[in-house]
């Protein structure tokens, strides 16, 4: 069966972490998805628009510095690749 999000699907076979960020002053609250691969790129995903990638950044900081500017809280804890696999 094919994805219907081949960005996602080319990540699954690369990532190393993922990362819930909130946006809590909406209702409800606007969840975005962080997957960080094992080059170190970012790349940010909503789960309630079928995955579809929102941006891409080079580097981590420059992903958390991206949500921090728009008030997004990160969910505390990540999931680890490694763990799962």
């Amino acid at each position: 069966m094919q994805s219907l999000v081949p960005d996602l699907e080319k990540q699954t076979k690369t990532w190393k972490f993922i990362e819930l960020w909130v946006d809590p002053v909406p209702f409800p609250p606007k969840i975005l998805m962080l997957v960080g691969d094992r080059d170190g790129r970012c790349n940010v995903f909503n789960p309630a628009a079928d995955y579809k990638l929102v941006v891409s950044h080079s580097t981590y900081q420059a992903a958390q510095e991206w949500f921090l500017e728009d008030e997004y809280e990160r969910v505390k804890g990540k999931l680890l690749a490694e763990e799962i696999m």
